[in-house]
Parts: C-alpha cells; sequence; structure tokens
C-alpha cells in the first residue's frame, strides 16, 4: 500500500478509537485494492484470511444452497465483512462480491485478532460492529417474518428512497433481480409486486422509480422504526 493510501486509511472511522501505533502495524500489512463488478471477494466455506472494510463501492452479500441463491446484505462504504469469522478462526459462513467497481482494505485475520489483544480501543471498535451487525440481522428477521412480500417491497421502496435524499424519485441502485433476493422473493413475484404497487402510485420505468403517495405506501408497509430505522 502506498504512503498516500496508508495515509486515507488512517483517517477512515474504523480506526478512530485506536492507538495510532497499531494501526499503523496493521496498514503496513493489509492490502488496497480495487475489484470490478461481479467478482467474488469471499466465498462462504473457505477459511477467513482477511477482514475487509469497503473504502468505496456497494458490495452483496449473500449465500448458495444447492441450485439457490438469496442475497443476505448489500454493503457500501465504511461497512466491514465478514468480522465474526474472522475473530473466531472460522470458516466464512457468506460470500460477497463487488456489486460495483469497489476499494477494498484487507487486513490479514491473524494480525487483527492480535490488534484486538493489545489495542483496546480498535477491540471496542470491532465490539461495535458485531453489536451493529447481529442488530441488523434481528430488524432483517423481523422483516422477513412479519411482512408480506408486497410489505418488504414497500418498506424496501420508503428506506431507499429516504437514503437517496427522500425526493420521491430515485433510480434502483442495483439490478431488479439482486432486488428481488435482498427483499426473499423471486423475480417473477418481484414484478408482481410492483404491479400491484401502481394502486399505491408507485411507477417503474426502467430503472427509475417514483413514489406518489407516501404515506399510503408507509401505511402498507406499516413503518416500525424498531425494523426500518437504521439509526435504532
Amino acid at each position: 500500500m502506498r504512503l498516500d493510501e496508508q495515509k486515507e486509511m488512517r483517517e477512515l472511522p474504523f480506526f478512530a478509537t485506536s492507538h495510532p501505533e497499531k494501526v499503523e502495524g496493521l496498514l503496513r500489512s493489509s492490502f488496497l485494492q480495487r475489484f470490478p463488478a461481479h467478482v467474488e471477494l469471499v466465498r462462504e466455506g473457505e477459511p477467513a484470511d482477511f477482514l475487509h472494510l469497503v473504502v468505496d463501492g456497494k458490495v452483496e452479500v449473500f449465500s448458495r444452497y444447492g441450485n439457490r441463491e438469496t442475497t443476505i446484505a448489500i454493503l457500501t462504504r465504511h461497512d466491514s465483512f465478514i468480522l465474526a469469522a474472522v475473530l473466531t478462526d472460522r470458516p466464512y459462513l457468506k460470500s460477497v462480491r463487488a456489486l460495483t467497481s469497489s476499494r477494498i482494505l484487507m487486513m490479514p485475520a491473524e494480525l487483527v485478532r492480535s490488534t484486538v489483544e493489545s489495542d483496546p480501543g480498535f477491540a471496542y471498535t470491532l465490539m461495535m460492529e458485531l453489536a451493529r451487525s447481529y442488530r441488523n440481522v434481528v430488524k432483517e428477521l423481523k422483516n422477513q417474518k412479519l411482512r408480506s412480500s408486497l410489505e418488504r417491497l414497500a418498506a424496501w421502496l420508503i428506506r431507499t428512497d429516504a437514503e437517496l435524499g427522500g425526493t420521491g424519485r430515485f433510480e434502483l441502485p442495483y439490478e431488479k433481480k439482486v432486488l428481488a433476493a435482498r427483499i426473499g422473493v423471486a423475480p417473477e413475484v418481484l414484478s408482481r409486486g410492483f404491479r400491484s404497487l401502481v394502486a399505491y402510485k408507485v411507477f417503474v420505468v426502467g430503472k427509475v422509480i417514483s413514489i406518489g403517495d407516501r404515506e399510503a405506501l408507509e401505511k402498507l408497509a406499516g413503518t416500525n422504526h424498531l425494523i426500518d430505522d437504521p439509526n435504532v
């Protein structure tokens, strides 16, 4: 990693509570790489050799079983993966691939574990990362168990519109087949869902989505801050 890249990495929020000398040691042995879209970064079942941090771009966390595949999460700037496997020195339970061209910081797993033991500030950051990940899993489990597919789609639209500025009009941030997997439905079910949402003044033209009646859509989704608010 070049010196200017190391300087950029030191300023990431991920290292805000870490001891500077420990960060230096970690970065000297780490790699900063840019991956094109669709490249598989982590494969489930393989040893957890690195802790990955998304510096910029977007990645998809997914899993396969037989001939089936599902999206577990979409990660963006400053999100890490897959921390639990790294800390326990066990195989990855999920796979990850780049959705867009992405810069990824790759920190050797063994060095991450030794830094946790010697730097309380770094340990605190990873503890908070694990807590955040756990809460996101609980929210997603509630979302999948308590809502119908149409309600999940409505909730996703409301949340994504808010993340992209809240204008009521935005472009799909990834392919429709990824969205279908993200909300836990087959692509044809997603298509039927969008057709059903026309009655709620949701219109899709190509990749552009327009929300004409936010209140009606929120009522359909049953918006709940304990599921939908990323800050809770």
